[in-house]
């Protein structure tokens, strides 16, 4: 059996540590933020917007990013992103020490432009690579997020401290540093030449695209991985703490989910190869239902931690095998359109989740948040199906 990483690139390597030092500073702001913003928030019902706002920021950037990327390049694009991630860390971290909860949004907004540029590492890689690759390297490139999921919550826990503040200023000092390692490692990225280059770049209509069995398999499962994932992690601190865990817990609780996300990615690719993508999203789906039964049934120190790796292994089933499935539903001279487009939906419907969480969560409570997602996956689960029998005919 082939190694799983033979032959990786320069860039890929570059592309992976990118990634889990974006992926680090993301889990202090996943573990932290929602409790800040409760402290700084002049009213309960605001105290997840700061978090929300990244996700917002991303969705309201993410397809700007693709497009600017297409005429600046990947480098540029990365180089001006990391920028973005140190000067939202360098903004929270005044705010916080100044008890300001709007300037500490528009930090937390910043670090979601650094997210929206972030996003296309996986699909970087994917730029130059053959079809059977393809899920290889994008399963690489998300393993920096497993040392993400080792290291970010152990520096929250640590860092939060660094400048003496009761509000853990000293958590974003470490965000803006994680930005800056990221801008230094980019500056050794090159651009990997691509053999459409000599031709214009083509932009299809959007109808054309989603008319596309495997790209519109590939937007639902996405958005559905990306919605489900930020509307249950986002409220699982506050819940966690509200069923009388502490805050200690709570960062265990992410850390384990964390590495439920990105802990499968050293072999997700090589389960797409050997089961298909159609089984492997099928299975992403029926963990992420497994995920909800739990958190319905549990709601103990043991039923969170449970719930949240089960949460963040169905994304990881889901997220590689759409990416994937997303590379290969359009022309490489369609890329900007078809991964902007993408990339905009998924973020702008994970905004939604992300800002719902809060108030859904004091309201609802978090046995219904956990209901509230089941006709999405019921959705995904339709349109999935579909796809791959499609697939399978075309095949025969």
């Amino acid at each position: 059996m082939p190694r799983p990483f033979t032959g990786i690139s320069r860039n890929a390597m570059l592309l992976m540590l990118c990634n889990a030092l974006f992926i680090c500073a993301i889990s202090i702001d996943l573990a932290l933020t929602g409790i800040v913003g409760f402290q700084l928030s002049p009213a309960p019902w605001l105290a997840t917007l700061p978090f929300a706002l990244i996700t917002v920021g991303t969705a309201l950037t993410t397809w700007a990013a693709s497009g600017l990327m297409e005429r600046i390049g990947r480098r540029g694009g990365f180089l001006l992103g990391s920028t973005a991630g140190l000067s939202g860390g360098a903004i929270s971290v005044w705010a916080v020490l100044h008890g300001l909860f709007w300037p500490f949004c528009l930090g937390t907004a910043l670090v979601g432009v650094w997210q929206a540029f972030s996003q296309y590492y996986r699909l970087a890689v994917a730029d130059t690579a053959p079809p059977e690759r393809k899920g290889r390297l994008i399963s690489w490139v998300l393993t920096g997020g497993l040392i993400a999921a080792l290291a970010g919550p152990v520096l929250a826990e640590h860092s939060r401290g660094w400048l003496g503040d009761p509000f853990f200023a000293g958590a974003y000092l470490a965000v803006a540093i994680l930005a800056a390692l990221s801008l230094l490692l980019m500056l050794a990225y090159r651009e990997a030449p691509r053999p459409e280059e000599a031709l214009p770049p083509l932009r299809p209509a959007l109808r054309s695209l989603i008319a596309r069995p495997d790209y519109r398999a590939a937007l639902v499962t996405s958005i559905t991985a990306g919605v489900v994932m930020m509307t249950l992690m986002t409220a699982a601190p506050l819940a966690a703490v509200a069923c009388g865990l502490g805050v200690d817990r709570a960062t265990s609780i992410i850390q384990w989910h964390l590495l439920g996300m990105y802990g499968p990615s050293l072999f997700t690719g090589l389960l797409i190869a050997r089961l298909g993508l159609g089984r492997m999203l099928q299975s992403g789906l029926a963990v992420l239902g497994l995920c909800v039964v739990v958190g319905i049934t549990a709601q103990g120190d043991l039923g969170f931690h449970v719930a949240l790796m089960l949460l963040g292994l169905g994304w990881n089933f889901l997220f590689v095998g759409g990416t994937t499935l997303l590379a290969q539903s359009h022309a490489p001279r369609e890329r900007a359109r078809a991964q902007g487009f993408a990339e905009m939906l998924r973020y702008g419907a994970t905004a939604l989740g992300a800002l719902s969480a809060g108030p859904l969560q004091a309201v609802l409570g978090w046995q219904a948040l956990n209901l509230a997602v089941l006709p999405l996956l019921a959705l995904a689960s339709w349109v999935t199906l579909g796809w791959h029998r499609k697939n399978r005919m075309a095949a025969a």
